[in-house]
């Protein structure tokens, strides 16, 4: 069995085939998704697809793009909704100064805000970190994030920096991206990562893994990111999917 512990399919792309990417998914050996929040709006929906399927759960949280969004009215409702049994954490929220350098104080500012609501919840965090892993890594520290777990999603960074986040207590999450040819940092932190500190994610509808690379991602293809991490290591892939799913559960608590 396989968790892909960060996929957006409630976007609207697989509004009209959310059932077939599920069955699909299935049949490829992913039995469990979680859905993580980019903004409020989203928030209902997520609810919905969790109530509605018992294989999907969820996260709410204000991503870095997403920060003029984050108000009182979104406060609350992350607060809210944290209640909820299959809402198991915050995500995805994080710092992004690949897009845009010019909010990167207020996006410092959110960021801290929601890890705090997250510790005061006693849930992890999803956390988005693009090209700015240091001030990342500071607030999760100064915040004593580590107390409540923290994911690195999709980690981009090196594997120097993979091994700071381990020794912090951090999880690091790996994609499609470590299947591609050039990926070379990437695989090298796929294969020193301590296996009881690895999740899997696909970050659908991006990142798509060879051998669909080019095409949109889903959960399904979490099964060829567990592949390759599995011949980097030189181990079963038995192995990789028994220790990531228990990862996840640990974490995430999610329940058999």
């Amino acid at each position: 069995m396989l968790i892909d512990t960060h996929t957006h399919i409630d976007s609207d792309e697989f509004k009209d085939s959310f059932e077939e990417i599920l069955k699909k998914a299935n049949e490829y050996g992913v039995e469990k998704v979680v859905i993580p929040g980019v903004n409020p709006s989203g928030f209902k929906r997520i609810i919905k697809l969790c109530e509605q399927y018992d294989n999907v759960y969820g996260a709410v949280g204000v991503h870095p793009e997403d920060v003029n969004t984050f108000d009182e009215n979104a406060q609350n409702l992350i607060k809210e909704y944290l209640k909820h049994k299959k809402i198991l954490a915050i995500g995805e929220i994080g710092l992004d100064y690949y897009w845009d350098k010019s909010q990167v104080e207020k996006q410092k500012e959110i960021f801290e805000k929601q890890v705090l609501i997250a510790i005061e919840a006693k849930k992890p965090v999803l956390v988005h970190d693009r090209e700015a892993h240091q001030d990342t890594f500071e607030i999760l520290k100064k915040t004593k994030a580590k107390e409540t777990g923290v994911v690195m999603h999709c980690f981009s960074g090196s594997p120097e920096f993979a091994m700071e986040c381990i020794k912090e207590g951090f999880y690091i999450a790996l994609g499609g991206v470590v299947t591609f040819k050039n990926a070379k940092k990437a695989k090298e932190v796929a294969k020193i990562v301590p296996l009881d500190r690895l999740l899997l994610e696909t970050d659908a509808p991006y990142m798509t893994p060879v051998p669909y690379r080019g095409k949109t991602n889903e959960p399904a293809y979490v099964k060829f990111v567990a592949q390759e991490i599995a011949n980097l290591r030189n181990i079963s892939f038995e192995e990789i999917a028994k220790a990531t799913t228990q990862n996840a559960k640990n974490l995430l608590k999610i329940p058999d």
